[in-house]
């Protein structure tokens, strides 16, 4: 029987965005099925395969978007695009880096993630084939791996930025987009399609969100630590940016992320921005 670690690496290492979204789908289908062994023998790649466009630019770098414009809605969708590109990744490295030394249920649990994923990815080039573009056709955020390599090597710390701080970002962002294309002030009217997409996204993502902070929770449990003062520790240690209000209180207190968490972590976050 192949084992999930080598079938996770194989998906890594595939660059074709459609490829690896199908790849990815896969792994988690096996997975489910019982047709790929617990083991992990085989390390995962520092770096998956990515493809030769989208070109990735320092976010300083990256071009701003149009607006409402014709460009401007293609950039946008281009951008979440690639954020869901990565994610896959993101989440196979999780399962795959980690998988050994963690529960059954962690390898269930990110691979599920990694599915989504790749469905969120598909859902989103579809929009932007609709609107006569392609993933790929514009310049894409260069830095959004940096979180995978700063954490590689410690589950919680992966935990802590991945899901935990990234991620919950994206439920605080999410639905200031979506009343913009629920607006018909929005350029050539509401759209629909768009939410549709964009609703399923968060509702994904704040189970994402959940499933992180309940690994994280669990680690802290087992070694007698306190979630909050831990979580703090590590994101002042690992991740590079500020964590600033708007909060979705109410979509991070679904997945589990209450405030006690967050409340108080902008001032430390602040501290380690350099001009």
């Amino acid at each position: 029987m192949p084992s999930v670690g080598s079938a996770i690496r194989a998906a890594l290492l595939t660059p074709d965005p459609r490829a690896k979204v199908m790849a990815a789908r896969e792994v988690a289908r096996a997975w489910r099925l019982g047709r790929l062994g617990f083991s992990f023998e085989i390390a995962m790649p520092d770096q998956p395969a990515w493809p030769d466009q989208p070109e990735l630019l320092h976010p300083a770098k990256m071009p701003r978007r149009g607006g409402g414009s014709a460009h401007g809605r293609i950039a946008l969708w281009h951008a979440l695009a690639h954020i869901e590109f990565v994610a896959i990744d993101l989440a196979l490295d999780m399962a795959g880096r980690f998988g050994a030394q963690m529960c059954r249920e962690f390898t269930t649990d990110f691979l599920a993630v990694a599915a989504d994923e790749a469905m969120h990815f598909a859902l989103l080039d579809r929009k932007l084939r609709a609107l006569g573009s392609h993933y790929g056709a514009l310049p894409a955020h260069g830095g959004l791996w940096e979180a995978a390599a700063e954490t590689a090597h410690d589950v919680m710390a992966r935990l802590a930025i991945v899901p935990m701080v990234l991620e919950a970002r994206g439920l605080d962002v999410t639905p200031a987009t979506l009343n913009k294309l629920q607006s018909p002030d929005h350029a050539n009217g509401a759209d629909d399609n768009g939410v549709k997409i964009l609703q399923r996204i968060l509702d994904d993502e704040i189970r994402h969100v959940g499933i992180g902070t309940k690994h994280f929770i669990a680690q802290c449990e087992r070694a007698g630590e306190i979630p909050q003062k831990r979580w703090k520790s590590l994101v002042a240690e690992h991740f590079r940016g500020a964590l600033k209000p708007p909060f979705n209180d109410s979509a991070r207190l679904a997945a589990g992320l209450s405030r006690d968490f967050y409340s108080t972590i902008a001032p430390l976050t602040d501290s380690r921005i350099t001009p």
